[in-house]
């Protein structure tokens, strides 16, 4: 049985941690960072999760991703990969399943389409809209908005795909701007290992699964998947350690390996970089160079698996009509609740016309799949109930 790493010392350690805005009792029995996935678990905008988009509208199929599941998958991937590593798990494993809770519903469709609607009212970016759910849209607790998360993991939650200084000047980082100039993030530099980790296992987890999700949807064929370089790799040794497998087991064996190898890859190739720059703590990892990582060869298929998908899934033509369908849905809700703002909740209606368009926002940014179809018919069509 393979031994768990010690704490490296470049890892975050909850017990020094730079705590959270709103000073509160440390739990008796969780880390700082264990309490934090834990409040994340339990939001509303978690649990909303399971009826958004990933790749297919939710009513598609059962068997299909949600961003739910994909989240679920990227905290396993980035959990294993951070054990491996001596960083702290739960940290890794709570940024990752804060990811996507800003997402709005039908994908990066919806998102278009909110960008769009936003342009003149400061913008949109799921990003940020993530880091607004966990700092003052979730309203749980009676002394503070959001969730009071723990410094690192709220510096993790806005920059794991790294600095994002250069961003603050745009309308759509606003919230990002007044936060951080009243809580300093540390905006210019990378983020914490665990951090960097976690975006890494996201890119593991959507280009996998969505080859899987791809196939079982009929999209794209086993024959064009054979022509990339891991892809096929892969499914020969399948073949060859088990002829005559039944093929949805060869592929879920092929994908196995995929995901197995880029685990690998990541942890060798981030345990490389570290022993070159030799941090000897979170911060000296903060003014390294990004040290998670893959190895040239594997970033190299990633990449050409990534172009793959997005030719042959995310622009076929079943999934452009779904998701022109998607954006309609939006627009159309978005006009609807700004021309007539009461039509809204009435939590959702502002006096100020920008304030108005950004709780509009707020309202459709946090709608599945299933809810914003339905509001759509209830705002639209005499025949549903209001």
């Amino acid at each position: 049985m393979p031994s768990i790493p010690p704490r490296a010392p470049y890892a975050e350690n909850p017990s020094r941690s730079r705590g959270r805005k709103v000073a509160e009792a440390e739990s008796r029995t969780r880390t700082a960072f264990a309490r934090d996935r834990d409040r994340i678990i339990h939001t509303s905008a978690f649990r909303r999760l399971k009826e958004k988009t990933q790749v297919f509208v939710a009513h598609e199929g059962d068997h299909f991703r949600t961003r739910l599941t994909h989240s679920l998958e990227v905290a396993q991937i980035a959990r294993s990969i951070a054990t491996a590593l001596g960083l702290d798990a739960d940290l890794a494993e709570t940024v990752a399943l804060a990811h996507d809770l800003g997402h709005p519903p039908f994908g990066h469709a919806g998102e278009d389409e909110l960008q769009i609607q936003m342009q003149t009212f400061g913008g949109f970016d799921h990003n940020v809209q993530t880091f607004r759910v966990v700092t003052r849209l979730e309203h749980r607790y009676p002394r503070f908005e959001g969730l009071n998360l723990t410094w690192e993991t709220l510096e993790g939650v806005i920059k794991h795909n790294g600095p994002v200084v250069d961003k603050l000047e745009k309308p759509s980082w606003r919230a990002i701007a007044e936060f951080d100039a009243q809580y300093d993030l540390r905006l210019s530099t990378w983020a914490s290992a665990e951090a960097q980790v976690a975006a890494l296992a996201d890119d593991i987890a959507y280009n996998n699964h969505d080859v899987d999700d791809g196939l079982r949807s009929g999209l794209i064929s086993l024959d064009d998947l054979l022509g990339l370089e891991g892809f096929g790799r892969h499914y020969r040794a399948v073949r060859q350690a088990y002829p005559g497998l039944e093929r949805r087991r060869m592929v879920s064996e092929t994908i196995r390996r995929m995901i197995d190898d880029l685990i690998t890859d990541l942890t060798a190739t981030t345990a490389a970089r570290i022993a070159e720059h030799r941090p000897a703590s979170a911060d000296d990892v903060r003014r390294a160079p990004p040290l998670a990582g893959f190895s040239e060869r594997m970033r190299r298929e990633a990449d050409e698996l990534k172009r793959f998908l997005f030719e042959r899934l995310y622009r076929h033509y079943q999934v452009m009509r779904m998701m022109n369908k998607a954006r309609r849905v939006v627009r159309e809700l978005f006009d609807a609740f700004l021309d007539e703002p009461r039509l809204l909740p009435p939590d959702y209606r502002r006096a100020d016309g920008a304030r108005q368009a950004r709780a509009i926002a707020d309202y459709i940014a946090g709608m599945t799949d299933r809810y914003a179809m339905r509001e759509h018919r209830r705002v639209f069509d005499l025949g549903e109930p209001y």
